[in-house]
């Protein structure tokens, strides 16, 4: 069936891209597993290949693809993964693998190329490197220099390919912006690189993924590179003034110096970040160069709806907006699923989404479910908070001296919660009956707060009570206060577990005793 056929046989778009297979490479890596629900929703049949499948399991969209084994360094595996395929997305590199990454990813983008134009796929697609114009390849950057060799090599596989070209991509998980993030966030004042002063043009996520999906669909005879940015042209220094502004933190203070050496860099960034060092040096080496779209033809192909592409200033708006709303993400709260490309991935890497402090007490006891959770049900207002009361106490009366709502609003109802009640300086966010409690806090803090209380197992069977502190700081007071109250963190929030534990096996013993 040819591209054209495949575009007018049931006189319906959404039907016809049915008919299509995407394979997406890297489904388990930041594009990759953003991507994979963006085509479903585009109405194409995908396939994931994974070298460890189990891995993209708790995706959402896991149940709604074909998963297969496979290396994209292995030919056999790479030509069973692409049976059968019409486009086929290349999204991984061997960047922060610790050994010759470059070899690695020319040896590997000769074997998919192969066995794509074996297998008659009909279209790759690749996002690789922005580089900049009127540079030799030979002294771009090594990570730069391998993006645009791995392009080179798909473009000349034989199978018509479509290499995106973009700079540093806004969203929650990329490296990049990560970088962005934690340098912005931990240093109100800070010596940098003269690379600061780099002009880059960023792109938001969501416009590479929509770029991404609308390229399954080029003509046959297209056969390119194209250069995707946003519509913000912006130097780093700039990049960071606009990040704090956005996230709310006082202006930066940033003074560029000459001593800095892009390796210097590196080290600088692994001090300050938790980005791994294997990522940060390529990463900051890349940034001596200006990257900016020395085109936009992929507009002729794949037009911007209207609004599009985002600004800056709104792409981290949408990047912090989780925080910001505190609806989080599976592996900070294990209560909700990301329902936007901004959004963080279970599957991000621990160094993705922010700073989030995190404080767990979990005991086992042999009281029943419902006892506990009782006791859970009704805390706060009159019956307190099950430890150290002075400590509360004292907590609501700053909250009130800075302006805060304090302890004095009480609760609703002595017995029943419900979502979006106000509890002595918390809310709310969360309540699953019997099982889960989650309370936002409204307390003036240097950041956002949760505390959550659960309640693992059934009757007639072990019983856990589970409870976490959750802090996601704002700048570098919020990282201060967090460890300024962390040494009275076992009596606080240690005292309360045992202490609401306690109180239920007291419940079931008066039960007994009447």
């Amino acid at each position: 069936m040819t591209d054209e056929e495949a575009r007018t046989t049931t006189g319906d778009g959404a039907a016809a891209r049915t008919a299509l297979t995407c394979l997406v490479t890297g489904a388990s890596g930041y594009i990759g597993g953003r991507l994979v629900p963006e085509l479903l929703d585009a109405g194409y049949r995908v396939r994931c290949v994974a070298r460890t499948p189990h891995k993209l399991r708790d995706h959402p969209w896991a149940g709604r693809v074909e998963i297969v084994r496979g290396d994209v360094t292995d030919a056999e595996s790479t030509a069973r993964a692409l049976d059968g395929v019409d486009v086929a997305y290349y999204l991984v590199h061997a960047l922060g693998s610790g050994r010759d990454f470059e070899g690695a990813d020319r040896a590997a983008a000769r074997v998919f190329g192969e066995q794509a134009r074996l297998a008659g796929v009909r279209r790759l697609v690749y996002l690789g490197g922005l580089t900049p114009d009127g540079v030799a390849e030979s002294r771009l950057s090594p990570h730069l220099r391998s993006r645009a060799e791995v392009g080179r090599i798909l473009l000349d596989s034989g199978v018509p390919t479509a290499v995106l070209r973009a700079a540093v991509i806004i969203g929650s998980g990329s490296a990049s912006f990560e970088m962005l993030r934690y340098l912005t966030e931990r240093l109100p004042v800070m010596v940098t690189p003269r690379w600061v002063r780099t002009r880059i043009q960023p792109i938001a996520v969501r416009d590479v993924l929509r770029v991404l999906v609308g390229c399954a669909a080029l003509p046959s005879e297209v056969s390119r590179a194209f250069d995707i940015g946003g519509p913000d042209v912006l130097t780093y220094l700039e990049m960071m003034h606009r990040y704090a502004a956005v996230a709310g933190l006082p202006k930066r203070v940033i003074l560029p110096v000459p001593v800095l050496t892009p390796g210097l860099s590196s080290h600088w960034v692994g001090l300050v970040t938790p980005v791994p060092a294997s990522i940060a040096r390529p990463l900051t080496e890349s940034l001596r160069h200006e990257v900016v779209c020395g085109e936009q033809d992929i507009e002729r192909y794949v037009p911007s709806p209207p609004g599009r592409p985002l600004g800056f200033d709104r792409a981290v708006a949408l990047a912090l907006r989780r925080v910001r709303e505190a609806q989080v993400a599976t592996r900070w709260s294990s209560a909700s699923v990301p329902g936007a490309p901004s959004d963080p991935l279970p599957t991000d890497p621990d160094w993705a989404g922010g700073s989030l402090y995190s404080d767990l007490r979990e005991l086992d006891t042999d009281v029943a479910p419902d006892a506990l959770w009782q006791v859970i049900e009704g805390i706060g207002g009159e019956n307190g908070w099950y430890s150290f009361s002075l400590a509360w106490v004292v907590r609501g009366w700053l909250d009130r001296l800075f302006g805060g709502v304090g302890l004095r609003r009480g609760r609703r109802d002595a017995r029943r919660l419900r979502v979006g009640d106000s509890l002595d300086f918390w809310r709310v966010e969360e309540i699953e009956r019997g099982r889960l409690l989650r309370l936002r806090a409204e307390m003036r803090l240097p950041g956002l707060a949760w505390l959550e209380m659960s309640v693992e197992g059934d009757a007639g069977g072990p019983v856990r009570y589970r409870q976490r502190a959750l802090f996601h700081p704002r700048g570098l007071l919020g990282h201060l206060y967090w460890w300024s109250i962390w040494p009275f963190h076992a009596v606080v929030f240690g005292g309360m577990a045992r202490n609401i534990v306690g109180a239920a096996s007291r419940a079931r013993g008066e039960r007994h005793d009447r």
